[in-house]
Protein backbone atom coordinates (compact mmCIF):
# COMPACT_ATOMS: atom_id res chain seq x y z
CA UNK A 1 0.00 0.00 0.00
CA UNK A 2 1.10 3.59 -0.99
CA UNK A 3 1.26 6.00 1.50
CA UNK A 4 -0.91 8.93 -0.44
CA UNK A 5 -4.02 5.83 -0.37
CA UNK A 6 -3.84 4.40 3.42
CA UNK A 7 -7.30 4.07 4.91
CA UNK A 8 -6.67 3.15 8.24
CA UNK A 9 -9.72 0.26 8.52
CA UNK A 10 -7.45 -1.53 5.61
CA UNK A 11 -5.18 -2.24 9.06
CA UNK A 12 -5.65 -4.63 11.85
CA UNK A 13 -6.16 -5.13 15.14
CA UNK A 14 -3.80 -6.31 18.40
CA UNK A 15 -5.39 -7.18 21.87
CA UNK A 16 -5.44 -9.51 24.65
CA UNK A 17 -9.25 -9.71 26.11
CA UNK A 18 -8.36 -6.66 28.48
CA UNK A 19 -7.65 -3.76 25.84
CA UNK A 20 -7.00 -3.64 22.02
CA UNK A 21 -5.62 -1.40 19.60
CA UNK A 22 -5.69 -0.61 15.55
CA UNK A 23 -2.91 -0.19 13.74
CA UNK A 24 -3.16 0.84 10.41
CA UNK A 25 -1.36 -0.05 7.18
CA UNK A 26 1.66 2.08 7.60
CA UNK A 27 2.22 0.60 11.18
CA UNK A 28 1.01 3.27 12.96
CA UNK A 29 -0.80 2.63 16.31
CA UNK A 30 -3.84 4.98 15.46
CA UNK A 31 -6.54 3.85 18.50
CA UNK A 32 -5.90 2.84 21.40
CA UNK A 33 -8.30 2.91 25.00
CA UNK A 34 -6.04 2.57 27.90
CA UNK A 35 -6.32 0.75 30.75
CA UNK A 36 -9.57 -1.48 29.17
CA UNK A 37 -11.45 -1.30 25.96
CA UNK A 38 -13.72 1.44 27.22
CA UNK A 39 -11.27 3.52 28.67
CA UNK A 40 -9.51 7.29 27.60
CA UNK A 41 -8.32 6.47 23.74
CA UNK A 42 -4.22 7.41 24.38
CA UNK A 43 -4.13 7.14 20.80
CA UNK A 44 -7.11 8.37 19.03
CA UNK A 45 -5.78 10.21 16.06
CA UNK A 46 -8.09 7.66 13.97
CA UNK A 47 -10.59 10.40 15.00
CA UNK A 48 -8.28 13.35 14.57
CA UNK A 49 -5.78 13.04 11.29
CA UNK A 50 -4.71 16.40 12.34
CA UNK A 51 -1.04 14.80 12.67
CA UNK A 52 -1.12 14.87 8.80
CA UNK A 53 -0.93 19.01 8.84
CA UNK A 54 0.01 19.57 12.57
CA UNK A 55 3.52 18.79 13.59
CA UNK A 56 2.58 19.29 17.04
CA UNK A 57 -0.34 16.88 16.80
CA UNK A 58 -0.24 13.69 18.89
CA UNK A 59 -2.66 10.47 19.62
CA UNK A 60 -0.78 7.60 18.04
CA UNK A 61 2.39 5.36 18.20
CA UNK A 62 4.62 5.45 14.36
CA UNK A 63 7.91 4.67 12.80
CA UNK A 64 8.40 6.96 9.53
CA UNK A 65 10.58 5.30 7.46
CA UNK A 66 12.42 8.23 4.80
CA UNK A 67 11.15 7.99 1.18
CA UNK A 68 8.72 5.49 1.90
CA UNK A 69 7.24 4.23 -0.82
CA UNK A 70 4.74 1.13 0.12
CA UNK A 71 3.79 -1.25 3.01
CA UNK A 72 2.32 -4.26 3.37
CA UNK A 73 0.89 -5.93 6.72
CA UNK A 74 0.04 -9.67 7.27
CA UNK A 75 -0.56 -11.11 10.88
CA UNK A 76 1.45 -13.96 11.66
CA UNK A 77 -0.48 -17.28 10.97
CA UNK A 78 -2.94 -18.41 13.40
CA UNK A 79 -2.34 -15.68 16.22
CA UNK A 80 -3.11 -12.02 16.72
CA UNK A 81 0.07 -10.59 16.42
CA UNK A 82 0.51 -8.14 13.45
CA UNK A 83 3.27 -7.68 11.37
CA UNK A 84 3.94 -4.76 9.48
CA UNK A 85 6.85 -3.92 6.26
CA UNK A 86 7.91 -0.90 4.98
CA UNK A 87 9.75 -0.40 1.88
CA UNK A 88 12.08 3.23 0.64
CA UNK A 89 12.62 3.55 -3.23
CA UNK A 90 16.37 2.37 -2.89
CA UNK A 91 15.77 -1.48 -1.24
CA UNK A 92 15.43 -0.67 2.51
CA UNK A 93 12.94 -1.70 4.36
CA UNK A 94 11.83 -2.28 8.24
CA UNK A 95 9.68 -4.59 9.43
CA UNK A 96 7.62 -4.27 12.98
CA UNK A 97 5.68 -6.76 15.06
CA UNK A 98 2.82 -5.56 17.22
CA UNK A 99 1.26 -7.84 19.93
CA UNK A 100 -0.37 -7.31 23.66
CA UNK A 101 0.95 -10.47 25.61
CA UNK A 102 -1.48 -12.87 26.72
CA UNK A 103 -1.08 -16.09 28.33
CA UNK A 104 -1.16 -18.92 31.15
CA UNK A 105 0.82 -18.02 33.86
CA UNK A 106 1.26 -19.32 37.49
CA UNK A 107 -2.65 -20.99 36.44
CA UNK A 108 -4.29 -17.92 35.55
CA UNK A 109 -4.53 -15.63 32.55
CA UNK A 110 -1.72 -12.90 32.04
CA UNK A 111 -3.01 -10.10 29.76
CA UNK A 112 -0.94 -6.80 30.94
CA UNK A 113 -2.05 -3.47 29.54
CA UNK A 114 1.14 -3.61 27.65
CA UNK A 115 2.01 -3.57 23.43
CA UNK A 116 5.03 -5.13 22.68
CA UNK A 117 6.27 -3.85 19.45
CA UNK A 118 9.49 -4.76 18.05
CA UNK A 119 11.63 -2.92 14.67
CA UNK A 120 14.25 -4.50 12.71
CA UNK A 121 15.91 -4.45 9.65
CA UNK A 122 15.18 -5.73 6.77
CA UNK A 123 17.50 -4.66 3.86
CA UNK A 124 19.38 -1.58 3.20
CA UNK A 125 20.05 1.47 5.51
CA UNK A 126 16.40 1.95 6.62
CA UNK A 127 16.45 5.69 8.00
CA UNK A 128 13.91 6.29 10.66
CA UNK A 129 11.89 8.47 12.96
CA UNK A 130 9.75 6.92 15.90
CA UNK A 131 7.17 8.96 17.67
CA UNK A 132 5.13 8.16 20.44
CA UNK A 133 2.77 10.93 21.42
CA UNK A 134 0.20 9.48 23.95
CA UNK A 135 -2.70 12.21 24.53
CA UNK A 136 -5.31 12.29 27.65
CA UNK A 137 -8.63 12.90 27.86
CA UNK A 138 -9.65 12.31 24.31
CA UNK A 139 -6.87 14.30 22.61
CA UNK A 140 -7.27 17.56 25.49
CA UNK A 141 -4.27 16.46 27.49
CA UNK A 142 -0.64 16.40 26.96
CA UNK A 143 1.08 13.85 29.42
CA UNK A 144 4.27 14.72 31.39
CA UNK A 145 7.23 13.18 30.71
CA UNK A 146 10.12 12.07 32.73
CA UNK A 147 12.61 9.76 31.66
CA UNK A 148 15.36 7.24 33.16
CA UNK A 149 18.82 5.55 31.16
CA UNK A 150 15.93 3.15 29.60
CA UNK A 151 12.39 4.50 30.04
CA UNK A 152 10.42 7.10 29.52
CA UNK A 153 7.23 7.65 31.71
CA UNK A 154 4.07 9.33 29.91
CA UNK A 155 1.79 10.72 33.28
CA UNK A 156 -2.12 11.93 32.97
CA UNK A 157 -4.70 12.70 35.43
CA UNK A 158 -5.87 8.82 35.45
CA UNK A 159 -2.96 6.75 33.76
CA UNK A 160 0.85 6.09 33.80
CA UNK A 161 2.29 4.68 31.05
CA UNK A 162 5.88 3.51 30.73
CA UNK A 163 7.96 3.03 27.86
CA UNK A 164 11.20 0.48 28.50
CA UNK A 165 13.08 0.19 25.13
CA UNK A 166 16.86 -0.27 24.47
CA UNK A 167 17.10 2.26 21.61
CA UNK A 168 18.54 5.37 22.88
CA UNK A 169 15.56 7.39 24.92
CA UNK A 170 16.46 10.48 23.25
CA UNK A 171 15.59 8.97 20.10
CA UNK A 172 12.31 9.05 21.08
CA UNK A 173 11.73 11.58 23.27
CA UNK A 174 13.14 13.98 20.47
CA UNK A 175 12.23 12.23 17.43
CA UNK A 176 15.81 12.00 16.73
CA UNK A 177 15.98 10.27 12.75
CA UNK A 178 18.58 7.67 12.47
CA UNK A 179 20.05 4.42 10.32
CA UNK A 180 18.16 1.67 11.83
CA UNK A 181 20.90 -1.10 12.07
CA UNK A 182 20.02 -3.06 15.18
CA UNK A 183 16.55 -4.38 16.07
CA UNK A 184 14.89 -2.23 18.53
CA UNK A 185 12.27 -3.42 21.12
CA UNK A 186 9.67 -1.04 22.77
CA UNK A 187 7.26 -2.10 25.61
CA UNK A 188 4.87 0.42 26.51
CA UNK A 189 2.73 -0.81 29.56
CA UNK A 190 2.16 0.02 32.98
CA UNK A 191 4.03 2.23 34.97
CA UNK A 192 6.31 -0.42 36.33
CA UNK A 193 10.22 -1.58 36.47
CA UNK A 194 11.46 -4.07 34.02
CA UNK A 195 13.70 -6.48 35.94
CA UNK A 196 15.15 -8.53 32.72
CA UNK A 197 16.79 -7.38 29.45
CA UNK A 198 13.95 -5.49 27.75
CA UNK A 199 14.62 -7.74 24.17
CA UNK A 200 14.81 -11.30 26.24
CA UNK A 201 11.16 -10.10 27.90
CA UNK A 202 9.83 -9.48 24.54
CA UNK A 203 11.05 -12.42 22.74
CA UNK A 204 9.48 -14.59 25.78
CA UNK A 205 6.30 -12.95 25.39
CA UNK A 206 5.75 -13.13 21.86
CA UNK A 207 7.09 -16.98 21.99
CA UNK A 208 4.10 -17.47 25.20
CA UNK A 209 1.56 -15.36 22.49
CA UNK A 210 1.97 -16.83 19.34
CA UNK A 211 1.49 -20.45 21.70
CA UNK A 212 -1.52 -18.82 23.36
CA UNK A 213 -3.36 -18.48 20.18
CA UNK A 214 -2.02 -21.28 18.17
CA UNK A 215 -3.67 -23.35 20.55
CA UNK A 216 -7.08 -21.59 20.93
CA UNK A 217 -6.91 -21.92 17.05
CA UNK A 218 -5.75 -26.10 17.47
CA UNK A 219 -9.35 -26.69 19.33
CA UNK A 220 -11.45 -24.51 16.58
CA UNK A 221 -14.07 -26.90 14.40
CA UNK A 222 -12.98 -25.07 11.73
CA UNK A 223 -14.98 -25.98 8.56
CA UNK A 224 -13.06 -27.28 5.85
CA UNK A 225 -13.09 -24.59 3.16
CA UNK A 226 -12.46 -20.63 3.89
CA UNK A 227 -10.19 -22.04 6.91
CA UNK A 228 -8.12 -18.79 6.84
CA UNK A 229 -11.48 -16.25 6.86
CA UNK A 230 -12.74 -18.53 9.64
CA UNK A 231 -9.72 -18.61 11.87
CA UNK A 232 -9.29 -14.95 11.27
CA UNK A 233 -12.85 -14.09 12.23
CA UNK A 234 -12.53 -16.10 15.46
CA UNK A 235 -9.48 -14.72 16.65
CA UNK A 236 -11.03 -11.18 16.31
CA UNK A 237 -14.42 -12.28 18.01
CA UNK A 238 -11.89 -13.32 20.75
CA UNK A 239 -10.53 -10.09 20.96
CA UNK A 240 -13.22 -8.20 21.56
CA UNK A 241 -14.45 -10.02 24.68
CA UNK A 242 -13.41 -8.16 28.14
CA UNK A 243 -12.03 -11.58 30.08
CA UNK A 244 -12.37 -10.33 33.02
CA UNK A 245 -16.08 -10.11 33.30
CA UNK A 246 -17.60 -11.85 30.44
CA UNK A 247 -18.65 -9.37 28.04
CA UNK A 248 -18.47 -9.20 24.87
CA UNK A 249 -17.79 -5.60 22.61
CA UNK A 250 -19.67 -4.93 19.79
CA UNK A 251 -16.61 -3.43 18.19
CA UNK A 252 -13.41 -1.54 19.72
CA UNK A 253 -14.12 1.76 18.14
CA UNK A 254 -16.71 4.64 18.55
CA UNK A 255 -17.73 7.67 15.85
CA UNK A 256 -16.77 5.73 12.80
CA UNK A 257 -19.62 6.94 10.54
CA UNK A 258 -21.84 4.51 9.02
CA UNK A 259 -21.71 6.36 5.96
CA UNK A 260 -19.75 9.43 4.89
CA UNK A 261 -20.97 12.66 6.55
CA UNK A 262 -24.10 10.86 7.73
CA UNK A 263 -23.74 12.01 11.47
CA UNK A 264 -24.64 7.90 12.16
CA UNK A 265 -21.56 8.37 14.45
CA UNK A 266 -21.90 6.00 17.80
CA UNK A 267 -20.05 4.54 20.21
CA UNK A 268 -19.51 0.90 20.33
CA UNK A 269 -17.51 -0.24 23.15
CA UNK A 270 -20.00 -1.79 25.40
CA UNK A 271 -21.56 -4.96 25.67
CA UNK A 272 -25.22 -5.18 23.39
CA UNK A 273 -27.26 -8.35 24.82
CA UNK A 274 -28.03 -8.58 20.92
CA UNK A 275 -24.71 -8.83 19.31
CA UNK A 276 -23.29 -10.70 22.13
CA UNK A 277 -25.99 -13.49 21.44
CA UNK A 278 -25.11 -13.99 17.82
CA UNK A 279 -20.87 -13.83 19.25
CA UNK A 280 -20.99 -16.15 21.38
CA UNK A 281 -23.50 -18.53 19.40
CA UNK A 282 -20.82 -18.63 16.24
CA UNK A 283 -18.11 -19.30 19.04
CA UNK A 284 -19.94 -22.47 20.10
CA UNK A 285 -20.57 -23.43 16.56
CA UNK A 286 -16.60 -23.64 16.59
CA UNK A 287 -15.99 -25.13 19.61
CA UNK A 288 -14.53 -22.18 21.41
CA UNK A 289 -17.06 -22.35 24.47
CA UNK A 290 -14.66 -20.54 26.88
CA UNK A 291 -16.85 -17.33 25.56
CA UNK A 292 -19.68 -18.66 26.31
CA UNK A 293 -18.66 -19.93 29.98
CA UNK A 294 -17.31 -16.38 30.60
CA UNK A 295 -20.49 -14.93 29.30
CA UNK A 296 -23.14 -16.79 31.01
CA UNK A 297 -21.18 -14.99 34.65
CA UNK A 298 -21.72 -11.57 32.81
CA UNK A 299 -25.48 -12.60 32.03
CA UNK A 300 -25.92 -14.12 35.72
CA UNK A 301 -24.77 -10.86 37.59
CA UNK A 302 -26.83 -8.89 35.23
CA UNK A 303 -29.81 -11.11 35.77
CA UNK A 304 -29.29 -11.17 39.42
CA UNK A 305 -29.39 -7.23 39.86
CA UNK A 306 -32.20 -6.42 37.67
CA UNK A 307 -35.29 -5.49 39.33
CA UNK A 308 -38.40 -8.01 38.08
CA UNK A 309 -35.77 -9.35 35.91
CA UNK A 310 -36.28 -6.01 33.73
CA UNK A 311 -32.67 -5.68 31.46
CA UNK A 312 -31.18 -2.77 29.37
CA UNK A 313 -30.28 -3.76 25.85
CA UNK A 314 -26.40 -2.46 26.30
CA UNK A 315 -24.30 -2.98 29.45
CA UNK A 316 -20.85 -1.63 30.08
CA UNK A 317 -18.37 -4.18 30.25
CA UNK A 318 -18.07 -3.71 33.89
CA UNK A 319 -21.71 -3.92 34.27
CA UNK A 320 -22.43 -0.16 34.06
CA UNK A 321 -25.93 0.94 33.17
CA UNK A 322 -25.92 4.93 33.14
CA UNK A 323 -24.07 4.94 28.99
CA UNK A 324 -25.09 8.65 29.10
CA UNK A 325 -24.32 10.39 25.38
CA UNK A 326 -21.89 13.24 25.16
CA UNK A 327 -19.56 14.44 22.48
CA UNK A 328 -15.85 15.28 22.43
CA UNK A 329 -14.90 18.46 21.28
CA UNK A 330 -11.00 18.06 21.12
CA UNK A 331 -11.30 15.52 18.10
CA UNK A 332 -12.76 16.32 15.02
CA UNK A 333 -13.82 12.83 13.74
CA UNK A 334 -13.12 10.43 11.45
CA UNK A 335 -11.37 12.42 8.88
CA UNK A 336 -13.04 15.03 9.81
CA UNK A 337 -16.53 13.66 10.41
CA UNK A 338 -18.18 14.46 13.51
CA UNK A 339 -18.99 14.73 15.41
CA UNK A 340 -17.28 11.89 18.10
CA UNK A 341 -19.45 10.40 20.56
CA UNK A 342 -18.93 8.84 24.12
CA UNK A 343 -21.19 6.68 25.82
CA UNK A 344 -24.82 5.19 23.86
CA UNK A 345 -28.16 6.52 24.62
CA UNK A 346 -29.52 3.22 24.10
CA UNK A 347 -29.02 2.42 27.18
CA UNK A 348 -32.25 4.48 27.43
CA UNK A 349 -34.04 2.36 24.70
CA UNK A 350 -36.98 -0.37 25.06
CA UNK A 351 -35.29 -3.26 23.14
CA UNK A 352 -37.40 -5.92 23.78
CA UNK A 353 -35.70 -8.42 21.70
CA UNK A 354 -32.79 -8.53 24.61
CA UNK A 355 -34.59 -11.16 26.81
CA UNK A 356 -34.41 -13.27 24.13
CA UNK A 357 -30.86 -12.59 23.35
CA UNK A 358 -29.94 -13.25 26.82
CA UNK A 359 -31.73 -16.34 27.38
CA UNK A 360 -30.47 -17.89 23.89
CA UNK A 361 -26.78 -16.66 24.64
CA UNK A 362 -26.76 -19.14 27.39
CA UNK A 363 -29.12 -21.89 26.26
CA UNK A 364 -26.24 -24.55 25.21
CA UNK A 365 -24.90 -24.12 28.70
CA UNK A 366 -27.35 -26.13 30.18
CA UNK A 367 -26.79 -28.88 27.34
CA UNK A 368 -23.25 -29.27 26.84
CA UNK A 369 -21.23 -31.55 28.82
CA UNK A 370 -17.81 -30.19 28.21
CA UNK A 371 -18.35 -26.95 30.26
CA UNK A 372 -16.59 -26.84 33.69
CA UNK A 373 -19.71 -24.12 34.54
CA UNK A 374 -22.72 -25.20 32.97
CA UNK A 375 -26.37 -23.80 33.54
CA UNK A 376 -28.59 -25.37 36.54
CA UNK A 377 -31.16 -24.68 38.02
CA UNK A 378 -30.22 -21.36 40.08
CA UNK A 379 -29.55 -20.03 36.99
CA UNK A 380 -32.83 -20.69 35.45
CA UNK A 381 -34.58 -19.63 38.30
CA UNK A 382 -33.15 -16.26 37.03
CA UNK A 383 -33.54 -16.44 33.35
CA UNK A 384 -36.98 -17.29 34.31
CA UNK A 385 -37.36 -13.67 35.29
CA UNK A 386 -36.20 -12.60 32.11
CA UNK A 387 -38.47 -14.96 30.22
CA UNK A 388 -41.35 -13.35 32.24
CA UNK A 389 -40.73 -10.17 30.83
CA UNK A 390 -40.41 -11.60 27.24
CA UNK A 391 -43.81 -13.27 27.93
CA UNK A 392 -44.90 -9.69 28.84
CA UNK A 393 -43.79 -7.52 26.04
CA UNK A 394 -43.79 -9.80 23.12
CA UNK A 395 -46.72 -7.67 22.10
CA UNK A 396 -45.49 -3.81 23.22
CA UNK A 397 -43.60 -1.82 21.24
CA UNK A 398 -39.74 -0.81 21.02
CA UNK A 399 -36.69 0.52 19.18
CA UNK A 400 -36.04 -2.69 17.50
CA UNK A 401 -33.39 -4.05 16.92
CA UNK A 402 -32.12 -1.15 14.52
CA UNK A 403 -31.92 1.01 17.27
CA UNK A 404 -34.84 3.78 15.72
CA UNK A 405 -34.05 6.74 17.87
CA UNK A 406 -37.60 8.71 17.07
CA UNK A 407 -40.13 6.19 16.25
CA UNK A 408 -41.28 2.82 17.93
CA UNK A 409 -43.19 -0.22 16.93
CA UNK A 410 -43.90 -3.52 17.72
CA UNK A 411 -41.15 -5.06 15.82
CA UNK A 412 -41.89 -8.39 14.58
CA UNK A 413 -38.07 -9.56 14.94
CA UNK A 414 -38.46 -8.27 18.60
CA UNK A 415 -42.09 -10.33 19.05
CA UNK A 416 -39.74 -13.47 17.95
CA UNK A 417 -37.45 -13.04 20.02
CA UNK A 418 -39.77 -12.79 23.35
CA UNK A 419 -40.69 -16.46 21.27
CA UNK A 420 -37.61 -17.46 21.77
CA UNK A 421 -36.45 -16.80 25.17
CA UNK A 422 -40.07 -18.92 26.13
CA UNK A 423 -39.38 -21.32 23.63
CA UNK A 424 -36.00 -21.94 24.51
CA UNK A 425 -36.76 -21.58 28.60
CA UNK A 426 -39.27 -24.85 27.81
CA UNK A 427 -36.28 -26.71 26.49
CA UNK A 428 -34.11 -26.00 29.46
CA UNK A 429 -36.99 -27.18 31.80
CA UNK A 430 -37.43 -30.65 30.04
CA UNK A 431 -33.26 -30.92 30.65
CA UNK A 432 -33.66 -30.07 34.20
CA UNK A 433 -36.28 -32.51 34.72
CA UNK A 434 -39.17 -29.61 35.88
CA UNK A 435 -42.12 -30.66 33.84
CA UNK A 436 -44.69 -28.50 35.04
CA UNK A 437 -41.84 -25.29 34.13
CA UNK A 438 -41.52 -26.54 30.63
CA UNK A 439 -45.78 -26.91 30.15
CA UNK A 440 -45.60 -23.67 31.63
CA UNK A 441 -42.91 -22.00 29.31
CA UNK A 442 -44.50 -24.46 26.28
CA UNK A 443 -47.58 -23.08 26.10
CA UNK A 444 -46.49 -19.16 26.54
CA UNK A 445 -44.12 -20.13 23.59
CA UNK A 446 -47.22 -21.30 21.75
CA UNK A 447 -49.30 -18.35 22.34
CA UNK A 448 -46.48 -15.73 21.53
CA UNK A 449 -46.49 -17.62 17.97
CA UNK A 450 -49.69 -17.44 17.62
CA UNK A 451 -50.15 -13.77 18.19
CA UNK A 452 -47.31 -12.96 15.90
CA UNK A 453 -48.37 -15.21 12.54
CA UNK A 454 -52.16 -13.71 13.14
CA UNK A 455 -50.59 -10.25 13.05
CA UNK A 456 -47.39 -10.07 11.03
CA UNK A 457 -48.75 -11.88 8.01
CA UNK A 458 -49.88 -10.47 5.18
CA UNK A 459 -50.23 -12.31 1.38
CA UNK A 460 -48.20 -15.17 2.93
CA UNK A 461 -44.93 -13.02 4.41
CA UNK A 462 -44.34 -11.85 7.46
CA UNK A 463 -44.00 -8.06 7.96
CA UNK A 464 -41.60 -6.08 9.61
CA UNK A 465 -43.81 -4.78 11.97
CA UNK A 466 -46.83 -6.75 13.54
CA UNK A 467 -50.12 -4.84 11.47
CA UNK A 468 -47.47 -2.74 9.45
CA UNK A 469 -46.67 -3.44 6.01
CA UNK A 470 -42.78 -2.92 5.85
CA UNK A 471 -39.72 -4.88 5.60
CA UNK A 472 -36.40 -5.27 7.36
CA UNK A 473 -33.47 -7.72 7.01
CA UNK A 474 -33.91 -8.84 10.55
CA UNK A 475 -36.86 -10.99 8.84
CA UNK A 476 -34.06 -13.38 7.48
CA UNK A 477 -33.13 -14.67 10.77
CA UNK A 478 -36.88 -16.40 11.28
CA UNK A 479 -35.40 -19.64 9.99
CA UNK A 480 -32.13 -19.52 11.47
CA UNK A 481 -34.01 -18.53 15.35
CA UNK A 482 -36.41 -21.57 14.43
CA UNK A 483 -39.39 -19.92 14.42
CA UNK A 484 -40.15 -21.02 10.49
CA UNK A 485 -39.60 -23.87 8.87
CA UNK A 486 -37.26 -23.35 5.70
CA UNK A 487 -40.28 -25.49 3.47
CA UNK A 488 -42.73 -23.39 5.09
CA UNK A 489 -44.04 -21.40 2.23
CA UNK A 490 -44.15 -17.75 4.34
CA UNK A 491 -40.43 -18.29 4.42
CA UNK A 492 -39.69 -18.19 1.28
CA UNK A 493 -42.08 -15.84 0.50
CA UNK A 494 -40.70 -13.91 3.22
CA UNK A 495 -37.33 -13.83 1.47
CA UNK A 496 -38.44 -12.96 -1.65
CA UNK A 497 -40.17 -9.21 -0.30
CA UNK A 498 -36.73 -8.56 1.24
CA UNK A 499 -35.18 -8.13 -2.81
CA UNK A 500 -35.97 -4.42 -2.72
CA UNK A 501 -33.15 -4.24 0.09
CA UNK A 502 -30.30 -6.13 -1.78
CA UNK A 503 -28.28 -4.87 -4.56
CA UNK A 504 -25.80 -7.41 -5.48
CA UNK A 505 -23.80 -9.28 -2.76
CA UNK A 506 -25.08 -6.22 -0.60
CA UNK A 507 -27.98 -5.87 1.11
CA UNK A 508 -29.42 -2.84 3.36
CA UNK A 509 -30.90 -2.98 7.05
CA UNK A 510 -34.17 -1.12 5.79
CA UNK A 511 -35.07 1.97 3.56
CA UNK A 512 -35.57 4.35 5.74
CA UNK A 513 -34.47 5.53 9.02
CA UNK A 514 -34.34 8.92 11.14
CA UNK A 515 -31.57 10.01 9.24
CA UNK A 516 -33.34 9.38 5.83
CA UNK A 517 -32.15 6.59 3.66
CA UNK A 518 -28.70 4.53 3.81
CA UNK A 519 -26.09 5.20 1.82
CA UNK A 520 -23.83 2.01 2.84
CA UNK A 521 -25.23 -1.41 3.12
CA UNK A 522 -24.82 -3.77 6.78
CA UNK A 523 -22.21 -6.09 6.26
CA UNK A 524 -23.81 -9.08 8.49
CA UNK A 525 -27.45 -8.62 6.58
CA UNK A 526 -25.26 -9.78 3.51
CA UNK A 527 -24.75 -13.21 5.34
CA UNK A 528 -27.76 -13.37 6.60
CA UNK A 529 -29.27 -13.26 3.18
CA UNK A 530 -26.72 -16.02 1.89
CA UNK A 531 -28.09 -18.26 5.24
CA UNK A 532 -31.74 -17.63 4.34
CA UNK A 533 -31.54 -18.54 0.37
CA UNK A 534 -28.93 -21.69 1.44
CA UNK A 535 -31.81 -22.83 3.65
CA UNK A 536 -34.10 -22.18 0.61
CA UNK A 537 -32.15 -24.49 -1.55
CA UNK A 538 -30.22 -22.18 -3.77
CA UNK A 539 -26.86 -23.36 -2.48
CA UNK A 540 -24.59 -22.27 -5.76
CA UNK A 541 -25.91 -19.08 -4.90
CA UNK A 542 -25.27 -18.51 -2.04
CA UNK A 543 -21.66 -19.78 -2.23
CA UNK A 544 -21.42 -17.40 -4.98
CA UNK A 545 -22.31 -14.12 -3.04
CA UNK A 546 -20.37 -15.62 0.18
CA UNK A 547 -16.97 -15.44 -2.37
CA UNK A 548 -17.73 -12.06 -3.21
CA UNK A 549 -18.45 -11.04 0.32
CA UNK A 550 -15.16 -12.61 1.47
CA UNK A 551 -13.53 -9.85 -1.36
CA UNK A 552 -14.98 -7.09 0.99
CA UNK A 553 -12.47 -7.75 4.05
CA UNK A 554 -9.52 -5.61 4.10
CA UNK A 555 -6.11 -6.37 3.30
CA UNK A 556 -5.98 -8.25 6.70
CA UNK A 557 -9.55 -10.34 6.88
CA UNK A 558 -11.47 -7.97 8.90
CA UNK A 559 -14.55 -6.37 8.65
CA UNK A 560 -15.88 -2.82 9.90
CA UNK A 561 -19.84 -2.55 10.06
CA UNK A 562 -21.04 -1.50 6.88
CA UNK A 563 -20.06 -1.17 3.23
CA UNK A 564 -20.02 1.07 0.41
CA UNK A 565 -22.16 -0.52 -2.39
CA UNK A 566 -19.99 1.19 -4.88
CA UNK A 567 -16.33 1.32 -3.88
CA UNK A 568 -16.49 -1.75 -1.13
CA UNK A 569 -15.19 0.66 1.45
CA UNK A 570 -15.15 0.07 4.93
CA UNK A 571 -17.57 2.30 7.15
CA UNK A 572 -18.57 1.90 10.51
CA UNK A 573 -17.12 1.06 13.90
CA UNK A 574 -14.36 -1.38 13.50
CA UNK A 575 -13.76 -4.49 13.79
CA UNK A 576 -17.46 -5.07 13.75
CA UNK A 577 -18.14 -8.41 15.90
CA UNK A 578 -21.39 -8.75 13.87
CA UNK A 579 -20.01 -8.68 10.76
CA UNK A 580 -17.51 -11.74 11.74
CA UNK A 581 -20.03 -13.22 13.21
CA UNK A 582 -21.72 -13.48 9.58
CA UNK A 583 -18.89 -14.57 7.96
CA UNK A 584 -18.39 -17.79 10.30
CA UNK A 585 -22.06 -19.21 10.45
CA UNK A 586 -22.18 -19.04 6.21
CA UNK A 587 -18.80 -20.31 5.84
CA UNK A 588 -19.95 -23.36 8.32
CA UNK A 589 -22.99 -23.62 6.46
CA UNK A 590 -21.88 -23.64 3.06
CA UNK A 591 -18.21 -25.25 3.46
CA UNK A 592 -17.58 -28.96 1.36
CA UNK A 593 -17.77 -31.44 4.74
CA UNK A 594 -14.64 -33.18 5.53
CA UNK A 595 -15.28 -35.92 4.65
CA UNK A 596 -14.82 -34.71 0.84
CA UNK A 597 -11.53 -33.43 1.50
CA UNK A 598 -9.37 -36.38 0.78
Amino acid sequence: MTPGNVRPLDGGVIGNCSFGALIDPLGRICWACLPHFDGDPVFHSLLDDAHEANPEAGGFFDVVLEGLQDSEQHYLENTAILVTTLRDGNGAAVRITDFAPRFEQFGRSFRPTMIVRTVERLGGEPRIRMRLRPRFDYGARRPALTRGSNHVRYVGPEIALRLTTDAPVSFVTDEIAFVLEQPLTLLLGPDESLTEPVDSVAREFQSRTENYWREFVRHLAVPFEWQEAVIRAAITLQLCSFEETGAVLAAMTTSIPEAPDSGRNWDYRFCWLRDSHFVVQALNRLGATRTMEGYLGYITNLAAAAEGGVLQPVYGIKFERDLTERTVDALAGYRGMGPVRVGNDAWRQLQNDSYGSAILSVTQSFFDHRLVKPGNRRVFGWLEQLGDQAAGLFDQPDAGLWEFRQRSAVHTFSSVMCWAACDRLARIARTLSLAERQRHWTNRAVSIRRHILENAETGGRLTATLDGEGIDASLLLLHDLGFLDAEDPRFAATVESLEPLRSGHNFFRYQEDDFGAPATSFAVCSFWYIDAINALGRREEARDLFEQMLERRNPVGLLSEDLDPETGELWGNFPQTYSMVGLINSALRLSRPWSEAF
